[in-house]
């Protein structure tokens, strides 16, 4: 069975889809960060499933070093890491929170434990309707926490965030593979201003 032209479609449609993405949306949202980090706030990304690993992939990228910085970097004395933390990476706060509380409160309770009025809250869901995203995002506006919403064209996260950098296709690997694009050129413009 030849799979050619399904690859060749996949291929082109994620290009396209990802050479749509609303420019302004990604440099706003780097000034916002950037703002926050100078003030000596952090970053606190959370999403579910494919999205909760991005929200790691993001904090990876700046607590340690974006890889295609890091051929430029001095690795003797490499940059300082940047304020970031992904609520999606401890277990036993998740389990116990959706033990005691409830799933849909998983990210809303950790960021009323750690968020401070001037974070920046990354809330990543492909389907904009995650009700632990969403029940995150409206803790966060309560706290005075700026909310980027990474999503799609659908459901209410693109509405309530404060920016919103929507990926324009109703496929979620796609959708997927963009916000995993946009993540990575927030790390990398971010790194930039920060450290030149």
């Amino acid at each position: 069975m030849d799979h050619t032209k399904l690859i060749n479609d996949y291929i082109t449609e994620g290009a396209d889809v990802r050479k749509a993405i609303d420019q302004k949306t990604i440099i706003d949202a780097v000034n916002i960060i950037c703002k926050a980090l100078r003030n000596g706030n952090k970053l606190i990304a959370f999403g579910n499933g494919g999205s909760a690993a991005d929200a790691q992939h993001i904090v990876g990228e700046f607590i340690g070093i974006h890889v295609n910085t890091r051929e430029n970097e001095d690795t003797r004395n490499p940059r300082k890491p940047i304020a970031a933390i992904a609520l999606t990476s401890n277990t036993s706060n998740i389990t116990a929170i959706a033990n005691d509380y409830g799933y849909d409160e998983i990210f809303a309770r950790q960021l009323e434990g750690i968020g401070k009025r001037g974070d920046v809250a990354l809330a990543i869901s492909t389907s904009g309707n995650s009700k632990n995203v969403i029940a995150a995002v409206k803790k966060a506006k309560d706290l005075g926490i700026y909310v980027i919403g990474l999503t799609g064209p659908k459901g209410q996260l693109k509405d309530i965030s404060d920016t919103a950098i929507i990926i324009n296709t109703g496929k979620t690997s796609i959708m997927q593979e963009g916000h995993l694009t946009v993540c990575h050129l927030i790390s990398i413009i971010v790194e930039r201003e920060l450290f030149g």
